[in-house]
């Protein structure tokens, strides 16, 4: 069962990291596979608390299997933002999990952990900072996979005040950073799935610290709470409830020490929330009105629409059968800041779309990124379903130029 899943959700990776696949399909894999492992007997069944109230969950253990498989794997993906932080992290996990596979005696995990813990051993030597090799969605959600299925099986004869927790410990700074980025990005308005820079890593290099120094000091505290789950894992009930309460404080001591906890910051983020709820519905009708397109001058008069929600005083539209098409770059100043957003990054070529910002701006910010991004995917589509726009009413495009300035 951990052959059959590591290699699905590994063809799930190597396919996100070759083509790129959206949320929902990425979803669909991980819980079908989580619910495979459920059927094999990977699975949660018990919740509890420190004092040692359990609770059955019958049929409700498929869907927190299912959570937590998912859960881990996507964590694993969302930490690899620094040169070896994923795999050092994991390397700490799988560490702990195997140490507790000795101390419980079971040798099939204790065999599963030590040749992945050699394995990623050896790829650290690669990827720690600067890194010559990259992991990938293929190696982040496979490790994910693994330590979700192990931790669980590993956990299963703890005691029952404990048997969920362990797992949790130890897998304490993944866990933590993916909470708290979803719930930042609904804070904000942004989509759930969307990028950004304010992980735990992130913050740590705004601190001051190099990207190797707060790989280092996420190294340390994973190491902290893999000793932890060990020893919350041996400790009576009494004993595991003041380890969670210091444990807590820690931790809402760390996040307020990187700004997770700022109150100043909640003005802000309440601003844009707003800015980004309109911009994402602006972008949703702009999609629709490029769903329904059947010629060029359509997909076009979408696009200065698409503009004006991304506050742009610019756009041009560049293909290769017809040129570009533009609107406004001659009365933007002449060092006006300018982005270009490919339309088919699959298929590398000169389709793209160029925004040009007369506000003062100097970069993108990743919001408005994003906003564009899912533009060019509807655009692109559109353009796949229209045909070639040579075929397609190009002849009554309007504002045609046949160069942009540089």
């Amino acid at each position: 069962g951990l052959f059959a899943g590591g290699l699905a959700i590994a063809l799930l990776g190597v396919w996100d990291d070759l083509r790129g696949a959206d949320a929902k399909k990425k979803f669909a894999v991980q819980f079908g596979v989580a619910a495979a492992m459920y059927a094999l007997g990977f699975r949660i069944d018990i919740l509890s608390n420190p004092w040692g109230e359990a609770i059955q969950l019958g049929w409700l253990g498929l869907p927190f299997t299912m959570l937590w498989i998912a859960g881990v794997v996507n964590a694993m993906n969302l930490v690899d933002g620094l040169d070896g932080l994923a795999g050092g992290v994991a390397l700490i996990a799988i560490a702990t999990t195997f140490a507790m596979a000795v101390l419980r005696g079971e040798p099939l995990m204790i065999l599963f952990s030590a040749a992945l813990a050699g394995a990623v051993l050896g790829f650290l030597f690669y990827n720690f900072n600067p890194a010559s090799i990259f992991m990938g969605d293929t190696g982040s959600m496979f490790l994910g996979f693994v330590l979700a299925t192990t931790s669980i099986q590993t956990s299963q004869k703890a005691q029952t005040a404990v048997a969920i927790v362990v797992p949790i410990i130890a897998l304490g700074f993944p866990i933590a950073d993916t909470l708290l980025a979803m719930m930042r990005r609904a804070a904000r308005g942004a989509p759930l799935f969307s990028a950004d820079r304010g992980h735990i890593h992130h913050r740590l290099v705004d601190l001051g610290l190099s990207p190797r120094q707060s790989v280092l000091v996420l190294y340390g505290a994973s190491l902290v709470l893999g000793g932890a789950a060990l020893a919350v894992s041996y400790a009576s009930s009494r004993q595991v409830t003041l380890f969670l309460v210091a444990l807590c404080a820690v931790a809402w001591l760390a996040l307020r020490k990187l700004g997770y906890l700022s109150l100043a910051k909640a003005q802000q983020i309440l601003a844009e929330r707003k800015r980004n709820l309109e911009m994402r519905t602006a972008v949703r009708r702009v999609g629709s009105a490029l769903r329904s397109a059947e010629r060029l001058p359509e997909v076009w008069a979408a696009l200065r629409t698409a503009a004006d929600a991304v506050s742009a005083s610019a756009i041009a539209f560049h293909l290769p059968e017809l040129g570009p098409l533009a609107a406004g770059f001659d009365e933007m100043p002449r060092h006006a800041f300018r982005a270009r957003f490919g339309l088919f990054p699959e298929r590398p070529g000169h389709s793209h779309i160029e925004l040009g910002w007369a506000d003062g701006r100097t970069h993108v910010d990743r919001d408005t990124e994003i906003a564009i991004e899912l533009v060019c995917d509807h655009v692109s589509a559109a353009l796949d379903r229209i045909g070639r726009p040579c075929n397609a009413g190009a002849e009554a495009v309007p504002q045609r130029v046949a160069s942009l300035q540089r």
